[in-house]
């Protein structure tokens, strides 16, 4: 039984794990996705994920976790800004890794940002191999929230950090209505135009809806087994970063 709402929203209503029909949507909007993630945000996603990593530089991380890379732009900012020996970046769909790895190249920067493809709720890696763990827009679509935490903080070594960083929905007048009217009707409709996935971009602002938030989430983590939990709220609520230690 699901412990969370946004656990039960799978991209196309069908029955069967949340997990493959995560990975086969993000297959489906891979050629897409970076344009349309810079779009819907108008570009300030951006300066969401270089807050999140400037909340990482204190603790000069070498080895670098980052769960649902996607096609890798978090792992590219961490690599050019915190300059680690190396980053791993893990993620369901091979679609989006490909284009991740293209990126890489041009940037010439393999040699330090590895991708694999991995069932974040099982990590075929070994107990505290990492300094650092970070997930930027991805916490959202797992199947289980707390077996996905739980493997993080598995991996991460004594006193390395967490950070994640998640798109979550306005709850004051007047953002949470103009929220509502721009995922519920503008998202969809040039989603669908761009994409030509009609239910990804339903689907992504419904789980932005039911993810817990704020102190829910920090008592998620702390659940999980992370310690000094804190949280901070951008642009009226429309991302939150999380940061958090292994004790």
């Amino acid at each position: 039984m699901s412990q969370y709402k946004q656990e039960t929203i799978k991209p196309y209503g069908e029955e069967g794990a949340k997990g493959r029909q995560v990975e086969r949507m993000f297959d489906n909007i891979a050629h897409s996705y970076d344009l349309l993630n810079h779009t819907f945000s108008l570009g300030i996603d951006r300066y969401w994920r270089r807050a999140a990593i400037r909340s990482l530089k204190p603790f000069g991380p070498r080895e670098i976790l980052d769960v649902a890379t996607g096609t890798g732009d978090f792992a590219l900012l961490s690599a050019r800004r915190l300059r680690p020996q190396r980053i791993l970046g893990v993620d369901l769909s091979e679609g989006m890794l490909a284009v991740g790895r293209a990126k890489v190249e041009r940037a010439g920067l393999s040699d330090v940002i590895h991708f694999q493809k991995e069932d974040c709720l099982h990590l075929s890696l070994p107990d505290a191999a990492f300094d650092a763990v970070t997930v930027a827009y991805g916490v959202r679509n797992f199947e289980d929230l707390d077996q996905g935490l739980r493997e993080m903080q598995r991996v991460l070594r004594k006193d390395g950090r967490l950070v994640i960083i998640e798109l979550t929905a306005p709850q004051r007048f007047p953002m949470r209505q103009l929220f509502r009217f721009y995922s519920h009707v503008l998202m969809p409709a040039l989603g669908r135009l761009v994409s030509h996935d009609a239910r990804a971009y339903t689907y992504l602002p419904a789980t932005m809806e039911a993810f817990p938030q704020g102190e829910v989430m920090q008592d998620v983590l702390r659940r999980a087994g992370f310690a000094d939990v804190r949280f901070r709220r951008f642009t009226f609520g429309l991302s939150t970063l999380y940061t958090a230690r292994k004790p």
